[in-house]
């Protein structure tokens, strides 16, 4: 299709690793990239202005938190996700289902703790073939999310990128249960393209790749999804409890993708992660983790983590990281920066995610070249 292609330009002859270029309505996006989580329509503490001039390429917003604020239809009247926030470039959203069966099961990382699904009572009513009836965070009005409503959601928000609706199962799940949690999925993002494709849009959709850590499931995910018109796909749901047990999966599964067609690793997104799974050929990683690391003052470089309160940069009047060109390290202090934590400043979140932010994007750059030229 014209508004949504995928071209690779070189695969690396020491890994499966690749450089790519995908090419969407709002532009062009260089892979292997990272994917920075606008949850609201904005990263925390930034623009979007802001955000497009350091070169971040995609966005990732939820389709959850802005179906209930401000609602879809706010977003329609003002045309669309990207005049409503004022980004120029591309933008993904995802279907809702992964804040809805966080809600039903609780978060990853307190599930793992818990070593078993943790309902929590009150937010998630019933969950059937049909979708998923659940109370507003906001208002604890009822809210039905179906395949056929989410995608619907998507068209009003009106990102390049779509995902169909799909169930997120806990780690700590029988074998019986996750097949039968793989079935149901399979049948929703089948019914989310029938949707999607009674009115593409310029929107590319990708299936989602579920089966938790099971290679045979993360295979008959792939043979089932790969057999629709999907654009490319991502891999979600339950990727392990240890950086080893997703590294393993992946190997297992990219294999089982076509290669002609984009993929994206759903909410990982750190450093150790990317050097670990861009060898593999993922083209595209989505997290929190830089802004997030940012507003606790972990400040990225290249020599590791920096705690920007430690008292010992209370008097570097140079920048973050000598050589580094982002707006903060051009034209402020790591004393500057120390004070505004230390005096709990707002303006301190800014400078810290822009220096995060341009970090991430330099550093996938950097990977893009080393792959050009077969070192990775």
């Amino acid at each position: 299709m014209s508004f949504f292609r995928f071209e690779i330009f070189h695969r690396s002859s020491r890994s499966r690793a690749r450089v790519g270029r995908i090419h969407t309505p709002h532009g062009v996006i260089d892979t292997p990239n990272f994917v920075a989580v606008g949850t609201n329509g904005t990263l925390k503490a930034l623009d979007n202005r802001m955000v497009d001039s350091i070169g971040l390429q995609l966005m990732f917003c939820n389709t959850y938190h802005l179906l209930l604020q401000p609602g879809v239809d706010v977003v329609r009247r003002a045309g669309g996700l990207h005049k409503f926030m004022n980004r120029q470039m591309p933008i993904i959203t995802d279907s809702g289902g992964f804040q809805v069966f966080s809600l039903a099961y609780g978060s990853v990382a307190s599930e793992l703790k818990s070593c078993g699904a943790k309902k929590q009572d009150g937010h998630v009513l019933k969950i059937n073939e049909d979708g998923v009836l659940f109370r507003s965070y906001r208002d604890g009005s009822k809210v039905l999310l179906t395949p056929e409503s989410s995608v619907l959601a998507q068209k009003a928000l009106g990102a390049d990128i779509i995902i169909p609706f799909d169930e997120l199962p806990p780690y700590h799940i029988d074998a019986e249960k996750l097949k039968a949690s793989l079935d149901r999925t399979h049948r929703w993002e089948k019914r989310s393209l029938d949707e999607h494709l009674k009115n593409p849009q310029n929107q590319a959709m990708y299936a989602v790749i579920h089966g938790g850590v099971d290679p045979e499931l993360r295979k008959a995910s792939c043979d089932c999804l790969t057999q629709h018109p999907f654009d490319g796909f991502a891999i979600g749901g339950s990727v392990g409890k240890t950086k080893a047990e997703m590294v393993s999966m992946l190997q297992s599964t990219l294999p089982c993708l076509p290669e002609d067609k984009p993929n994206h690793l759903l909410g990982i997104g750190d450093l150790e992660s990317l050097k670990q799974c861009v060898p593999i050929g993922i083209d595209t990683f989505d997290s929190s983790y830089p802004t997030r690391a940012a507003r606790h003052g972990l400040l990225l470089t290249q020599e590791g983590g920096l705690k920007v309160s430690k008292a010992e940069h209370a008097n570097c009047f140079g920048p973050i990281e000598h050589g580094c060109t982002c707006w903060t390290c051009q034209h402020f202090t790591l004393a500057y920066l120390h004070h505004l934590f230390k005096a709990n400043e707002l303006t301190a979140y800014s400078l810290a995610s822009v220096h995060n932010l341009h970090f991430m994007v330099a550093l996938m750059q950097s990977y893009r070249e080393a792959i050009l030229e077969d070192r990775m």
